[in-house]
């Protein structure tokens, strides 16, 4: 049985990561496809960031380091950061639907476009895209799978560990989406609220890394059978965790709170978005104009 266990481990993560690069290679097809002498739709910073994103998520999932999530809380903490709090925002700030428009075959396209005409669909998006909705799910999925219970079914379950891995990836990119603000979502000027929305992001965060630091106990028993290398006890894992949680999400708000305070400070130009669409309807083929205005 252990040995079945290690085969499909084996094929999960050669499945993530063809789909990996499967991604990666769309979206630079259409990123070069975008790319001309007096246009530049999508700067290459901006590729980098996208790229730079997929890898963190193979780093989570699919790389040698994921394998040590069962043996150690630290690891397991640094797949949710990277899922989560590091990988959403670079793929966002890759804008990443123009090139994997133009990176997919343009016949996929035309069949698929004229579901986003379909009213429910266009509702299903606002209700997602709302920064009430994203802030919730983003704190009921960090809340949800660090309940001991929830934890230890991911660790013994393969199939509820990906489930895992998704939930905390899809809520990562919803948590971003308003703060990046990436086309086509509707453009609107920087507030004081995306501020206050980073900031009370980081109070559950902060409740559940300090109670694994100061807690005098192993919250997770499941890692009190766990062979953990580097020589450490499951308390001090379960310290180091808490720590890293702690540390990391702070830098990464601060960081995204300092770059909305220099978007209120440093008005953006009022023409950048107009530029972007106007661009986007010149070099998206005629057949994906219909795709274009639905994602809008």
């Amino acid at each position: 049985m252990p040995h079945l266990n290690h085969i499909a481990l084996g094929s999960c993560e050669l499945t993530l990561t063809l789909s990996i690069i499967f991604l990666a290679v769309v979206y630079l097809r259409g990123w070069l496809h975008l790319r001309s002498p007096s246009l530049n739709a999508v700067a290459s910073w901006r590729a980098g960031s996208f790229l730079l994103g997929l890898f963190l998520i193979w780093v989570a999932v699919a790389s040698p380091i994921a394998t040590l999530d069962r043996r150690m809380l630290t690891v397991h903490m640094l797949q949710h950061l990277l899922l989560m709090s590091l990988a959403p925002p670079l793929i966002w700030l890759g804008a990443p639907v123009l090139p994997l428009l133009h990176g997919l075959p343009q016949r996929l396209i035309q069949q698929v476009g004229p579901l986003f005409h379909c009213a429910p669909v266009q509702r299903l998006g606002k209700a997602l895209a709302d920064p009430a909705f994203c802030w919730i799910a983003a704190a009921v999925v960090l809340v949800g799978w660090h309940i001991p219970a929830a934890l230890t079914l991911g660790l013994r379950s393969e199939g509820w560990h990906l489930v895992e891995h998704a939930s905390f990836l899809a809520a990562g990119l919803l948590f971003w989406w308003p703060v990046v603000q990436p086309w086509p979502s509707v453009s609107r000027s920087t507030d004081f609220s995306m501020i206050l929305y980073l900031f009370f992001a980081t109070l559950p965060c902060d409740v559940l890394s300090g109670l694994l630091v100061f807690c005098d106990r192993v919250v997770y028993s499941v890692y009190f059978s766990a062979s953990r290398p580097f020589g450490l006890s499951a308390l001090e894992d379960q310290q180091c965790a808490g720590a890293l949680m702690w540390t990391c999400v702070t830098v990464v708000y601060l960081i995204a709170g300092a770059m909305l305070t220099m978007r209120l400070l440093v008005p953006r130009d009022s023409r950048s978005d107009e530029l972007v669409l106007e661009f986007a309807r010149d070099a998206v083929p005629e057949s994906d104009s219909l795709s274009l205005e639905v994602l809008r």
